[in-house]
């Protein structure tokens, strides 16, 4: 066995990989960036080396520089992980030439796989099913025209080079597909530098089912049954689980033997997976799509339910051994279901989002829970623990822009698949990442969901779903807990005419704070000290009120019912949560008011963290409503911002200046009769 290994990745799939290392007593050399530098797989490994500025090229994507890495540490093996340089053959061979070893399969698997065109005629020839269509190099504009009519409509192009949904397109009646392939074309020479396109018949109602297969080095090839990964977003996985509730026995023996013969067609070596679609109607057809040759982001969910650690067994391949289990030794036991953790925001068309983060409560093991008592999620049942959290977060981790927005993966595994949802659900209800919007109040609606609790999947749902999808403005107590936490802040002062009690002689004077959160915005009025107030929510009523707060959490009374929050506070910001979710708070310095509208904001924020790349206005310029005033640039899409209401501007920013998601870039100040600043 090897006794240095280096993981030429980052974020939770480089803790994860750290985590089965250190079990088996292998030195981890981790590998960072300049925006990683303090990043928590560069804490956990064993020993770390810079390999450049943050830029994947100049950085994680530098095949000389992670080599050199390997050298300089005396690492014997490389563990890629999923994304970055884990399918790409020429690091393979690289590794190869630099007395590497590559823990993954042999470069010519990659790249005969890596390539859609080849992968669905190689594996043709060891009759695997492939769904209709027409796959060949060089094909033009004409030949694909032409054979999409003998295929039936609807079809689906896709290109060649890549996957993750770039360059693909659907086309449901002839006269659109001229156009489409057009723009088909032009994606995938941008995404992956060739533009050779196929095409494919589409599958009405189709599900992503995936099979885990392990071959070894002696011709053995085994799977570990399938994923369900429907529930997708563009074409991005975003709850996966093992079984899927589709297949039954005779159909997963059958899919599971394909999934080999997919392996054996290039003499595969380590973990991998042969992806299939499958029609929700017609369960028994399935046809092969790709097969990844690597780790997947969705290992987990195998690993709960045949107690086997996939990353252990690429290690032991790789230093040589002979797979210890046959086919039929492998057995699932019971359910699991897991949720990935983005930084996104579904309220805003799930743009990414970004920030420090300033506290993190993940409900490892099963045994946390946001209010710090015991979990309820039940003791664990079979090889793996109830609930798993594999994370790259811990408190101080910048967010940024520079790198995909998943930060962890939430798994659940129970008797059942039912079992399995409600432990999920508990497992996303203690989670909070204070400091950076997430979207784990989505995945707990979309769990939630009738068709997904019945097993009723498609990879169109999760898409359908979104537009129902409404977050959940803060309820009046973690209102009235911002208004009496700033009190708090406040009441530490010893004189009588300092500490804001609202005193005066006769009937004491509520302190008024106007509490923002994106959703609602409220007047929180609080009489009397934190420790025994009454406080009002806008006109409501009012209640007796108190707050007690220790270290990270909050205990606050309203009206005689007691809750528990955690809570994080930065830069004018405080950030609430509790099982029902987590909601940031700021004080407003100025409410406009548009007496024909009712109140409206005057601030343009930063819909997400990027770089602004041009200012339209000078500042103090009259503006109009609508006009655009600031551009920002994130994940190569600009987004222009306008005036939300006519008046003279203040430009708070300048061209190249970094911003983080929500930050104030400009204010409007109204200058008609018709608007007035209360």
């Amino acid at each position: 066995m090897f006794e240095t290994v280096l993981i030429a990745n980052r974020g939770e799939i480089a803790v994860r990989v750290i985590r089965t290392l250190r079990r088996m007593g292998i030195r981890s050399v981790a590998v960072y960036s300049d925006a990683d530098a303090g990043a928590r797989h560069v804490r956990e490994a064993d020993t770390a080396v810079r390999l450049g500025p943050a830029p994947v090229l100049d950085s994680y994507l530098s095949i000389p520089k992670v080599l050199e890495a390997a050298a300089a540490t005396g690492a014997q093996a490389i563990h890629p992980g999923y994304g970055f340089l884990s399918e790409n053959a020429g690091f393979a061979a690289a590794c190869e030439r630099a007395g590497v070893v590559f823990i993954g399969p042999p470069a010519r698997a990659i790249e005969v796989m890596g390539d859609k065109i080849s992968a669905k005629n190689t594996v043709t020839a060891f009759e695997v099913p492939v769904v209709p269509g027409l796959a060949k190099p060089g094909l033009t504009d004409d030949e694909l025209v032409a054979a999409a009519g003998k295929i039936g409509y609807p079809v689906l192009i896709k290109p060649s080079a890549g996957g993750g949904g770039k360059g693909m397109h659907l086309v449901e009646e002839p006269a659109q597909l001229r156009a489409a392939l057009v723009t088909a074309r032009r994606e995938a020479a941008s995404a992956f530098g060739d533009d050779t396109l196929f095409l494919e018949r589409f599958v009405l109602r189709p599900r992503h089912i995936e099979v885990q297969v392990l071959a070894d080095a002696q011709g053995n090839v085994v799977h570990l049954g399938e994923r369900e990964c429907s529930l997708q977003r563009r074409h991005q996985k975003v709850i996966e689980e093992a079984p899927s509730p589709l297949l039954d026995a005779a159909t997963r023996a059958r899919i599971g033997a394909a999934a080999c013969n997919t392996a054996r067609s290039v003499d595969y070596v380590g973990a991998g997976t042969v992806e299939f679609i499958v029609s929700a109607d017609r369960p028994d057809e399935f046809f092969f799509m790709e097969m990844n040759t690597r780790l997947q982001v969705e290992h987990p969910v195998t690993e709960a339910v045949t107690g086997v650690d996939l990353v252990e067994w690429q290690l032991r391949v790789a230093a040589g051994e002979k797979l210890p289990f046959a086919q039929d030794e492998i057995t699932l036991t019971g359910h699991a279901i897991e949720a990935r953790v983005y930084a996104e925001d579904p309220a805003r068309g799930f743009l990414p989002t970004g920030g420090q983060v300033l506290a993190v409560h993940e409900p490892a093991g099963g045994s946390a829970r946001l209010d710090g008592g015991e979990a309820t999620l039940g003791p664990p049942h079979g090889p793996g623990p109830a609930v798993r959290v594999d994370s790259s977060l811990q408190a101080g981790t910048v967010v940024g822009s520079d790198y995909d927005p998943m930060l962890s993966k939430v798994i659940a595994h129970g008797a059942d698949r039912a079992q399995a949802l409600a432990r999920l659900d508990a497992a996303l209800a203690g989670t909070a990442v204070l400091g950076v919007q997430t979207n784990v109040e989505f995945l707990r609606f979309l769990l939630a969901d009738p068709r997904v609790v019945a097993g009723d999947l498609d990879t169109e749902l999760l898409d359908a779903r979104s537009a129902d999808f409404t977050p959940a403005p803060a309820p009046d107590d973690v209102l009235a807990a911002g208004g009496l936490y700033r009190q708090w802040t406040l009441s530490g002062q010893t004189s009588l005419w300092g500490s804001p009690s609202g005193w005066r002689i006769g009937a004491p004077a509520p302190v008024r704070t106007e509490m923002r959160t994106p959703l609602r915005s409220e007047t929180v009025s609080v009489w009397g000290l934190p420790t025994d107030a009454r406080v009002q929510i806008g006109d409501g009523e009012i209640h007796n009120a108190s707050i007690d707060v220790a270290a990270d959490r909050m205990m606050v009374t309203l009206a005689g019912r007691r809750r528990c929050y955690a809570f994080a506070e930065d830069g004018g910001q405080l950030w609430i949560a509790d099982e029902r979710g987590t909601w940031q708070l700021r004080e407003a310095e100025v409410v406009r008011v548009h007496r024909g509208g009712g109140p409206r904001s005057a601030e343009i924020l930063s819909p997400m963290p990027g770089s602004v790349i041009a200012v339209n206005v000078d500042s103090g310029s009259p503006v109009a409503e609508g006009d655009p005033v600031v551009v920002v640039e994130a994940m190569k899409m600009e987004h222009s911002l306008a005036a939300p209401i006519s008046g003279r501007v203040e430009i708070l920013v300048s061209v190249g200046d970094q911003v983080t998601v929500d930050q104030v870039l400009a204010r409007l100040i109204p200058e008609s009769s018709e608007e007035e600043t209360q």
